[in-house]
């Protein structure tokens, strides 16, 4: 017998409690802390919705969903210029540099 199932559960944002409360794990994007609702779909249609157990981060960049207690803090001005910070890893770097001496990433 066979039998084919097209559906599953995913989650979905139900309202954004906090903008840019820090940052995604992933792509280093701003990241929200939002209440969400695990959805269950049959043949990609909505059949039940239930709400999560507690509030998580989202980023809107790579559609993560991510434990609020896994965020990295929000990017903060400091004296230190945008242009000589890596993209990646958030860490000041020095002018002269081509890759960043930290993560290994191009500048």
């Amino acid at each position: 017998m066979f039998f084919f199932f097209a559906g599953g559960v995913e989650q979905q944002v139900r309202q954004v409690l906090k903008s840019g409360a820090g940052r995604c794990i992933v792509c280093r994007s701003p990241a929200d802390l939002v209440e969400y609702d695990k959805v269950l779909k049959l043949f990609f249609v909505p059949v039940w919705r239930w709400p999560g157990k507690e509030p998580s981060m989202y980023c809107n960049n790579c559609k993560l969903f991510f434990p609020h207690s896994y965020a990295l803090p929000p990017r903060t001005e400091t004296t230190v210029p945008e242009a000589l910070r890596c993209r990646f890893c958030d860490r000041p770097v020095e002018s002269e540099f081509s890759f960043c001496p930290f993560c290994g990433s191009a500048l």
